[in-house]
């Protein structure tokens, strides 16, 4: 399909489909890290690199036809990201035994598309303002324009291969060569009396004291998350899982208090080991989920500023209607009545999805009308704070919590209770998150399509195709994930490998405020604990408390991603500012790939163990020792190769 203004082509069969492949793959590689990792990572810049290469290297096409792959494939990440928020939470709170697929594929198809249709009533007047920088859409942009795909292809797809090769070796569900950490309990010590768990009393001699110990996770994926977030923010994950178990757990261990599961404790031996992560499940990340609760308020509270701006000028777009545009093809969007007719239909299958949950007419409208306004007002708070900083910056699981309260005390007030009322919460916030997170990222592929000279209806429907397209495949990883944990010996998600901390939290909330089972006591004593970090003023407690809800491995091991990155940084930092941007381009891939390849590998032993499908065991005791080999090649790869690119050795 020619652009309709010249022979440059845009919408063309070959870039749409491109970029459909490249959203489920994303999209499952973020879907595998935000379950184990509590992370997502932004996929547009590995997009705009695959795309240069297939487009521009293999069928010599146009730089619109990249632009609408990229586009294409961003949103099955942003779609990702909102699902991992909370449909896991629908098994963590015991409203599902199993996913439910169609459900699932319901709730991302319906909040995906009201996120497009809301940013298309905003579009005009967000990203043509020039008070909003969109510094991420203008470095996609810079990357296609520097058309030099073909070198970063290579390196991004090299990456994967190693990702994927590591994952089969280390994976229980692969051959494992080896383990990916050692874990145990060093003791320091001994104080006198027997540890008393729900009643029964471990030994009455003296007890060791106890300090949970674990190597960083061997984990390709988890390194290159640590180095894209960088050391600051890594060593904030970190400090949070430090505190969790190197002074928590054995404060709580050695005043000796009572806790629950004393029937878990029991069969676990008195293991230290065992007893120490029984005491972060059932205290410390109760106390972590009270501490992301007041850390994402705290967040919200901090951007009033941007968040007040981003409401007036969603409430200005809704009086004033959004005009179809002028004559001019490069600011035509989607009819504005198509749009409102487009959110009014979506919001019949949602009343009877959430009249399906409660069993209560009243209960749904409420739901479908606190889905709505919620929907567009922090849809367009979403994509300011893209415009403002980049979608690191979009507070998804902020507005997330937002939404959960408020459908929580309707659902209360209405008498909507039980697991009824806990699914209809549920449901709320997994559309609105959704709606969120593609909201950000569309506004910021737009913005990169403006200055590429795109055309906006084009890229908008391919954006409406490919959340349809995602939505169907995006919960065939999680379900993977969750059956193959369990098939290999594990609880699935929930558990200590697939952890789902934002999910969890989620789960927890709407048990708490719709069922009655919130264990305050705990909760408020981590919102305590956070508000003493904010009145030391310790950076981002939001991410501190995630650290605290993850195990100590996975922290570890993004500490040490992100220590790599500082000493990259270090040795590009004595080159030229072009040069550098260059090595900190190719580092980005690097991780990029390293995410992409372990998490589909992982994505795809799941299906293996699914199937009761073994690979050949290598060895019959596999070690961890092996496993810091990972370290030492994965450093070289995320420190010496920047370097060399950015010196035009690559």
């Amino acid at each position: 399909m020619a652009n309709g203004t010249g022979s440059t082509r845009e919408f063309t069969l070959r870039a749409l489909l491109l970029g459909l492949f490249m959203a489920v793959v994303l999209g499952a590689a973020n879907a595998y890290l935000g379950i184990r990792a509590g992370q997502t990572v932004a996929a547009t810049f590995p997009a705009a690199v695959v795309s240069m290469v297939v487009i521009r290297g293999l069928f010599k096409g146009s730089l619109l036809e990249e632009n609408i792959a990229r586009t294409t494939a961003s949103v099955g990440e942003a779609l990702a990201a909102g699902a991992i928020f909370t449909l896991p939470a629908f098994l963590m709170a015991g409203a599902w035994e199993e996913f439910n697929y169609w459900e699932s594929t319901l709730l991302m198809l319906i909040g995906g598309l009201l996120g497009i249709l809301f940013v298309v009533i905003l579009r005009r007047s967000m990203v043509t303002d020039p008070e909003l920088p969109f510094p991420e859409s203008v470095a996609a942009a810079e990357i296609h324009r520097a058309g030099k795909g073909a070198s970063g292809g290579r390196l991004l797809f090299q990456m994967m291969g190693v990702g994927a090769l590591i994952e089969v070796l280390k994976n229980s569900k692969g051959i494992q060569l080896f383990t990916d950490r050692i874990s145990g309990a060093l003791g320091y010590g001994s104080f006198q009396g027997s540890v008393a768990v729900g009643g029964q009393s471990f030994g009455a001699a003296a007890q060791p004291g106890v300090l949970p110990f674990s190597t960083p996770a061997a984990s390709p994926a988890y390194l290159g998350v640590g180095y894209i977030i960088g050391f600051r923010l890594s060593a904030l994950v970190f400090s949070g899982g430090v505190f969790a178990w190197w002074f928590m757990i054995p404060a709580v261990l050695f005043f000796n208090p009572e806790f629950a599961d004393a029937g878990r404790l029991a069969a676990a031996g008195a293991d230290w080991t065992a007893v120490s992560s029984v005491v972060w499940a059932e205290l410390v990340r109760p106390i972590a989920v009270g501490a992301m609760i007041a850390g994402a308020i705290w967040t919200l509270l901090r951007m009033r500023k941007s968040l007040g701006e981003g409401l007036k000028r969603s409430i200005g777009e809704l009086k004033t209607g959004h005009p179809a545009g002028s004559g001019d093809e490069k600011d035509r969007d989607i009819p504005f009545s198509w749009t409102t007719a487009g959110v009014v239909a979506l919001i019949i299958p949602t009343f009877f999805l959430y009249n399906y949950y409660t069993g209560q007419p009243l209960g749904a409208l409420g739901s479908a009308i606190v889905m709505i306004v919620a929907g567009f007002f922090f849809s367009a708070v979403a994509g300011y704070l893209v415009g403002v900083v980049g979608s690191s910056s979009n507070p998804v699981s902020g507005l997330t919590i937002s939404t959960l309260l408020l459908a929580a005390l309707l659902m209360t007030f209405l008498g909507v209770t039980g697991t009824e009322g806990v699914t209809a919460v549920l449901g709320v916030a997994a559309v609105v998150c959704c709606a969120c997170a593609v909201a950000g990222d569309m506004l910021q592929d737009l913005k990169v399509g403006q200055i590429l000279g795109g055309t906006p209806f084009r890229m908008e429907w391919a954006e409406i195709i490919g959340v349809v397209f995602a939505s169907m495949f995006l919960v065939l990883p999680m379900m993977l994930l969750h059956q193959g944990d369990i098939a290999a010996g594990g609880i699935g998600i929930g558990g200590e490998e697939l952890p789902a901390p934002q999910a969890g939290l989620m789960a927890l909330l709407s048990q708490g405020i719709v069922g009655g089972d919130m264990r305050w006591p705990l909760v408020v004593f981590g919102i305590a604990l956070c508000l003493f970090l904010i009145l030391i003023q310790a950076p981002s407690p939001m991410l501190i408390a995630v650290g605290m809800y993850l195990p100590l491995q996975t922290t570890f091991a993004i500490f040490v991603g992100g220590f790599f990155r500082w000493l990259s940084d270090r040795q590009l930092a004595r080159l030229p500012a072009e040069r550098r941007t260059l090595g900190e381009s190719a580092g980005t891939l690097i991780a990029s790939g390293l995410i992409a390849g372990e998490a589909l590998m992982g994505v795809g032993l799941s299906g293996f163990a699914v199937a009761e499908f073994q690979l050949p065991m290598l060895v019959s005791t596999p070690s961890g020792i092996p496993g810091f080999l990972v370290f030492v090649v994965l450093g070289w790869f995320l420190i010496r190769i920047p370097l060399r690119h950015a010196k035009g050795q690559g």
